[in-house]
């Protein structure tokens, strides 16, 4: 998420080019490296630039809830580390051009997100769409039972869409540090309440059974918000509005996603 200061002209490669800071080769840049969204923010002056990153950065064993200094304190969460080194990697990036040209680059590391044009994959969706697409399968087969992957004793934070959105607008208007910081709802809860509610909502007749020969990951993930307060924003969509919201978007897009499914 940037601001430009003044606009590209035709497209990024063409003024890199002009700007000695790479060659084409066939078309295509010798130093992919120099491709990347926050070098290109830094060739055309981009005035301020948002990098997002995931919650994943922390360790596993974080003293909850997490706050912004417990980076690069511990060991990661083996399941999901190569993920977490990348974004990692973009917040030092953002630092290093911070420092070194002085550009105004910031980072948030949002906590799990869910709401409307979410994957609902079962094969690749994190933990909201897979449970509301289960239940809403479930419940039009007919049948009772829903297993849930783990023992349902994790607890996680969730923050819907159009929450982030809005503070990411707010921390492009009101933040200036060098420093990550981090976006959520300070609220968190396990994962057999989630699926409860997600029951609820979609399916109130369903049984669950959670499948225990599943790894569970992470114990508990949950961000510390202070310093997002401070700028006075807050999250407005709850969990269960946000929940009953994404479930009427599922049903209003359920047919086009079903023409895309194997």
């Amino acid at each position: 998420m940037g601001a430009e200061r003044n606009p590209m002209q035709k497209n990024g490669m063409e003024q890199c080019a002009r700007k000695g800071r790479f060659h084409e080769a066939r078309g295509a840049p010798r130093r992919a490296d120099l491709c990347t969204v926050v070098h290109a923010a830094y060739l055309h002056d981009v005035k301020k630039l948002l990098y997002l990153g995931r919650s994943c950065i922390y360790l596993r064993e974080a003293p909850q809830p997490i706050r912004e200094d417990s980076l690069l304190t511990g060991r990661l969460e083996p399941t999901n580390e190569w993920y977490a080194i990348a974004k990692i990697a973009g917040i030092k990036l953002c630092q290093s051009y911070r420092r070194q040209y002085g550009c105004n680059f910031i980072s948030a590391m949002p906590t799990n997100l869910y709401g409307p044009r979410d994957n609902f994959d079962l094969g690749s969706s994190h933990v909201v769409p897979a449970l509301i697409r289960k239940f809403h399968a479930t419940g039009m087969k007919g049948d009772e039972e829903v297993v849930i992957w783990g023992s349902g004793d994790p607890r996680r934070e969730f923050l819907h869409v159009e929450n982030l959105a809005d503070g990411c607008l707010h921390l492009m208007d009101h933040y200036e540090d060098d420093r990550h910081i981090n976006v959520g709802t300070g609220e968190d809860l396990s994962i057999r309440d989630l699926a409860d509610l997600v029951r609820e909502i979609v399916y109130p007749g369903a049984r669950i059974v959670f499948d225990t020969s599943k790894l569970d990951g992470t114990p508990r993930k949950l961000l510390d918000v202070n310093r997002l307060h401070a700028l006075g924003w807050r999250h407005r969509i709850e969990l269960r509005a946000g929940l009953e919201a994404t479930y009427c978007w599922y049903l209003d897009h359920l047919e086009e996603m079903d023409k895309g499914a194997p």
